[in-house]
């Protein structure tokens, strides 16, 4: 499937509207128990992109930071009225955004290149068998980027 950037995007009420205008480095799927908070379900997914291609065209996100089951900081965006989490900038990594793919207007060819957090993971959300999961954080990101590489998006 072919994807075009730029990839638009928003939160749920269209108050804060996005764009990403470049192709993302990586997709994954969380299990982390703040991710389960955070999404209101089993996991939550993140999409890796560099921190300059995430562009705000209308209305201003909020922001807070938290502490991840990791331990890591990020500070969160998300939109004042409707509270919907939009993307993060964590501090380990200064030249990445994580935004929450589920808020782009094509979701549709989302397809995860790696689970992490397994060992948080609901029982009736587990992985498949062949998927590359981790415990807890990855051990370099690296294996999430190139296991993404390896599924050979095409983007426009």
């Amino acid at each position: 499937m072919s994807v075009k950037l730029p990839m638009a995007g928003g939160c749920g009420c269209g108050r804060v509207r996005y764009e990403i205008r470049a192709k993302p480095i990586a997709v994954y799927v969380c299990h982390c128990t703040d991710c389960q908070r955070q999404s209101g379900s089993a996991f939550g997914m993140s999409m890796a992109v560099p921190r300059d291609a995430v562009v705000v065209l209308s209305g201003t996100p909020r922001t807070w930071q938290r502490r991840a089951d990791s331990g890591r900081l990020s500070l969160c965006y998300f939109c004042p009225d409707c509270g919907t989490r939009l993307y993060h900038h964590p501090t380990h990594s200064p030249h990445l955004a994580f935004t929450k793919p589920g808020t782009l207007d094509d979701a549709s060819w989302l397809d995860p290149a790696a689970h992490i957090w397994v060992k948080s993971a609901q029982e009736w959300s587990k992985p498949p068998a062949d998927a590359l999961a981790f415990p807890a954080q990855a051990p370099d990101f690296s294996l999430i980027a190139n296991a993404w590489v390896k599924l050979e998006h095409v983007f426009d």
